[in-house]
């Protein structure tokens, strides 16, 4: 009897040392998921307290004919196709970069990833993201916002080698952007067709989030042209795939793909509160990607075309105000003088219905239609008047109304400026008014190179010399640059800062 009680005494004791153990590490703390739910957590390996039998879920009932027809169906052979293809890509950026989203809308990438594993504000940084090989070799599509304001890109493939990769252009309309590594015989995702991509399909996501390369989650396609107003840019095309996958920082610049393994989106931003998944994220079609690229390759510069229009989404009431029958389209609100609609007939009033045939209910669906074609490319134009369809055919233009490409095709020494890693543009008339200027160039794009590392130069400064030479256009500038060796200095102005800077780099 003695012996039970000593036996009985010596378990309570030692449950109450075990007690006093897990209240003073702390593993009595709880992790809130939502507000007013509150989860224990446990560490895995913790030891059974019971008997394994007592602890185990009991087994589910056996599932009949009938049901297993709705089970998922089998993502192994996408998830093999497609992991190969995407690459872990890391980043170290020079000076803070904007970021987080606007509202409750977060990109992949920028401060929610690059802080916890780099330097603080103001100096360098490692940030980490993802990105697509399509070609095999060495192209690779990513977000711009993964590349923005690096110095150094380095890519690691599938199979754990890495390379240093070369900025081929970028573009902030669509945040796409496509860099090079040096190497050959690289395994592609085959692109799809996303205007096929259905809501309620399966998809797969691709990409390495938190550093943990070759992560795949599913998931369905919960909606498709979803304008999140994420893209800090005028003319920003906002058309995204929106699903349910699971994506997180890091995931920007990876792939969504169909059950086929084939490309269907770039993977871009996630809607939420915390910053991280909430369950909803939005990929850029592959339609649009793929015209992106081939631009970014072959013109070193994104064609656009433009219908010049003011647009807004048709609703019930203007639908009623007009006396139309239909209540989905793109309605003109306004015209742009000498552009493409306005020329073509397309009046103020009229209900974009369709473009080449395929319906267009919102504004976001003919942004990505019209975006897929360059300035010289006829669209035939569906429209609504007055309770009636007519097509109308649309030579586009550019925004400045004309057919001319940019790039490297409009004179552009396209080694010259991934050198100095640099885009520019002349300034418009308007500019040059209102910055009292006879001319100058516009710098809108600062990319990895010679700028980028030997000075604090920012998007927007209006360089007007180089070395005390006058810059008046584009020309002027990589004139008075391609012959110089050495030392050059920029002189120049931000608009609204009357101070005038001065830039110093080498050649």
């Amino acid at each position: 009897m003695k012996r039970l009680s000593g036996l009985i005494l010596a378990a309570i004791l030692g449950s109450l040392i075990t007690l006093g153990a897990y209240k003073g590490l702390g593993m009595d703390q709880k992790v809130v998921l939502q507000e007013q739910q509150d989860i224990p957590t446990v560490l895995t390996n913790a030891p059974l307290t019971t008997s394994p039998k007592a602890n185990m879920t009991p087994p589910p009932p056996p599932v009949s004919r009938s049901a297993s027809k709705a089970l998922p169906v089998d993502f192994t052979a996408a998830a093999a196709k497609s992991m190969p293809a995407v690459v872990h890509i890391g980043s170290t950026i020079n000076s803070a970069q904007a970021g987080g989203g606007q509202g409750d809308i977060y990109d992949l990438f920028g401060d929610l990833f690059g802080n916890p594993y780099g330097g603080g504000q103001g100096g360098a940084r490692q940030s980490s993201g993802s990105g697509v090989i399509i070609s095999r070799d060495g192209y690779i599509v990513t977000n711009n916002h993964v590349i923005e304001g690096a110095s150094e890109l380095e890519v690691t493939l599938y199979d754990n080698r890495s390379f240093p990769a070369e900025l081929i252009g970028t573009d902030p309309s669509t945040d796409l952007a496509v860099i090079k590594v040096n190497t050959g015989n690289l395994p592609i995702l085959e692109l799809g067709n996303s205007d096929d991509t259905r809501v309620g399909e399966w998809v797969l996501a691709v990409g390495n989030p938190f550093n943990l390369s070759s992560t795949v989650t599913a998931g369905i396609v919960s909606a498709k042209g979803r304008n999140i107003d994420i893209l800090n840019d005028q003319y920003a095309i906002e058309s995204f795939i929106q699903t349910d996958a699971a994506v997180n920082p890091g995931n920007s610049g990876g792939a969504l793909v169909n059950t086929n393994g084939d490309l269907v989106g770039i993977n871009t931003a996630i809607a939420t509160k915390t910053g991280y998944y909430q369950g909803y994220s939005f990929a850029v079609p592959v339609n649009i990607v793929q015209k992106v690229v081939d631009d970014l390759i072959n013109y070193g510069a994104v064609q656009r075309a433009y219908l010049g229009v003011h647009i807004k989404d048709l609703d019930s009431k203007t639908a009623r105000d007009m006396g139309l029958n239909i209540s989905q389209g793109v309605y003109i609100a306004g015209l742009m003088d000498g552009g493409a609609a306005r020329e073509a007939g397309i009046q103020e009033g009229d209900v974009i219905v369709a473009v080449d045939g395929k319906r267009v209910r919102n504004a976001p669906e003919l942004q990505e239609a019209i975006g897929r074609k360059r300035p010289g490319d006829v669209a035939s134009v569906t429209i609504n008047r007055g309770g009636r369809e007519q097509k109308v055919i649309v030579p586009l233009r550019t925004r400045e109304g004309g057919i001319k490409m940019e790039g490297a095709q409009a004179g552009v020494d396209k080694n010259l400026m991934s050198r100095l890693g640099l885009r520019v543009q002349d300034l418009s008339a308007t500019d040059k008014a209102r910055l009292d200027v006879e001319g100058g160039v516009r710098v809108t794009e600062i990319m990895p190179g010679v700028v980028s590392k030997e000075t604090e130069m920012q998007e927007g400064f209006v360089i007007l010399k180089v070395n005390e030479r006058p810059v008046r256009s584009n020309r002027d500038f990589q004139n008075a640059l391609k012959s110089k060796r050495g030392g050059v200095m920029v002189e120049g102005i931000y608009p609204g800062d009357p101070t005038v800077y001065f830039y110093a780099f080498g050649l």
